[in-house]
């Protein structure tokens, strides 16, 4: 028995995940689940990196209460495109600020007056998102620019905490491709880009591959935590890059949807696209294990339906997912839709009132029931899944005949029975907790107990159940989809 210990920090929650593998089979246990809550000070959104760097140590002292105390190794994944900032002696320089922060709104338009769009894509053949490190960096320079001449080192989320633990200071290359600030051909940072658009980078750390041991527990972290010096390794550190580890394939052509608070649709590549199609339609190349390219699109997800949610616990009417789920089934179908990727989804707040709006705006009937307004979110988003999926094979030149759904969006049924029903095709589901999966399939080849990733998703297929969803009433969604993709998507 191997025993390693992953942690999973999402955008609203974490949990540090034990992986126990057998040589055949990997059982998951939940040590510590916490909640991972932005902090608005003073009209700019911050994590609270310490209060996760203290989640963290928990975990650790957890695993060990709990019996674990021979945990092999410990690795980190989290969000992607968010860093902190260290001075020269090592020390955080301010609280890492949120994705979601209004800092880099019309950001892109002004980089974009600097560097051509087509020219920045056929760089970093990156999908231009107003939150991805280079345009963050961007409104530092702008507005703070003695903030970055103090910075020594950047680190992304997962490589910070990771330095937290070992003191080791590194950019690991799935998380640092969510910048838009990599070589495309090279898989380095491109300094030129930072160049002209007059961002700094002697704080750019090193790139080094997923399935690196990067260092051992810090004496004080071991005295803490009450462990050896245990090693830490540099996994997928982008949750997406670790959740696609875990997609349970059984050959190379194959798309998978990781669907959480961001639905993020895509297939796995030797080499990446950066032709015009690909720029046209704005898909990225990210990087994965092994070098590979998550050739992928960014999709709102889930986000809207729980920031809808949030709105109305807080007006004190609380309902469970499982509970608006099942209102929903019982609502008009396709009574009206909305295009997810519309930017007025993006920033938290009266998301249920921004779904009307966008439903009165384009003349259709406005849902004002919450069974109404989940039913659009979930038929929106499955017709939404298409079209990128369409797109998908229209940029790699080929069917992909399979879509594996990852994650925790799994648990929600009413989504993948939809999205089977809008594709047409029959899908699968699962692992749920594909993230911790990846990252515990990551370690574990690392330490050389599985031999590499086709054995990997042959145990996450003998460790997991994965269920099929056939498709129903296809010729009525194929009618709502001509609909929406004429009337609905890029509707302002």
């Amino acid at each position: 028995m191997v025993k390693v210990l992953g942690f999973d920090y999402g955008a609203s929650s974490g949990r540090a995940m034990l992986g126990i593998y057998d040589g055949g089979k990997i059982t998951l246990e939940e040590i510590h689940r916490f909640s991972n809550d932005p902090v608005n000070i003073n009209g700019t959104l911050y994590w609270d990196v310490l209060r996760l760097f203290h989640e963290l140590k928990t975990g650790i002292i957890e695993c060990r209460k709990k019996g674990h105390g021979d945990i092999s190794s410990i690795a980190i994944d989290t969000w992607g495109v968010d860093f902190g900032l260290l001075d020269k002696e090592g020390r955080l320089l301010e609280n890492p600020i949120h994705y979601r922060d209004a800092r880099t709104d019309g950001i892109i338009d002004e980089v974009c007056k600097i560097i051509p769009r087509n020219e920045i894509y056929d760089r970093t053949g990156i999908q231009f998102m107003q939150f991805n490190t280079l345009y963050q960096l961007y409104a530092i320079q702008k507005d703070r620019p003695e903030l970055l001449e103090k910075a020594k080192t950047m680190l992304f989320m997962p490589d910070l905490l990771s330095y937290f633990l070992t003191g080791a200071k590194y950019s690991e290359y799935s998380i640092a491709s969510t910048a838009q600030m990599l070589d495309i051909k090279t898989g380095d940072w491109d300094r030129g880009l930072l160049d002209k658009i007059g961002v700094p980078h002697h704080f750019l750390a090193d790139i080094i591959d997923g399935g690196t041991v990067v260092g051992t527990l810090k004496a004080e972290i071991c005295d803490e935590v009450g462990l050896d010096p245990i090693p830490v390794i540099a996994v997928a550190g982008h949750d997406t890059g670790s959740a696609v580890m875990s997609a349970p394939a059984d050959s190379d052509n194959f798309a998978f949807l990781s669907s959480g608070t961001w639905s993020l649709l895509g297939t796995e590549l030797k080499g990446p696209i950066v032709s015009e199609k690909a720029a046209e339609l704005e898909y990225s190349n990210e990087g994965g294990f092994n070098r590979t390219i998550r050739f992928l699109k960014n999709i709102m997800g889930l986000w809207i339906y729980q920031d809808c949610r949030r709105q109305w616990n807080r007006e004190g009417d609380t309902m469970s997912f499982d509970d608006l789920e099942f209102g929903a089934r019982s609502a008009e179908p396709f009574r009206s839709l909305i295009d997810p990727d519309n930017p007025d989804f993006y920033h938290h707040g009266h998301m249920a009132e921004k779904v009307k709006e966008f439903c009165r705006r384009t003349g259709q009937p406005v849902p004002e029931e919450k069974p109404q307004i989940v039913r659009c979110i979930m038929e929106s988003l499955a017709l939404k899944y298409r079209h990128v999926y369409e797109g998908l094979e229209a940029v790699v030149g080929k069917r992909i005949p399979n879509l594996h759904i990852v994650g925790g969006g799994c648990k929600n049924a009413m989504i993948s029975q939809f999205t089977a029903n809008a594709l047409g095709r029959t899908i699968t589901t699962g692992p749920i907790e594909a993230t911790a999966t990846g990252n515990i399939l990551a370690q574990l080849i690392a330490l050389g107990h599985i031999g590499g990733m086709d054995e990997a998703r042959q145990v996450t297929r003998d460790s997991f159940e994965i269920m099929k969803w056939n498709p129903e009433n296809v010729d009525k969604w194929n009618e709502v989809y001509n609909y929406f993709v004429n009337d609905i998507v890029g509707k302002e």
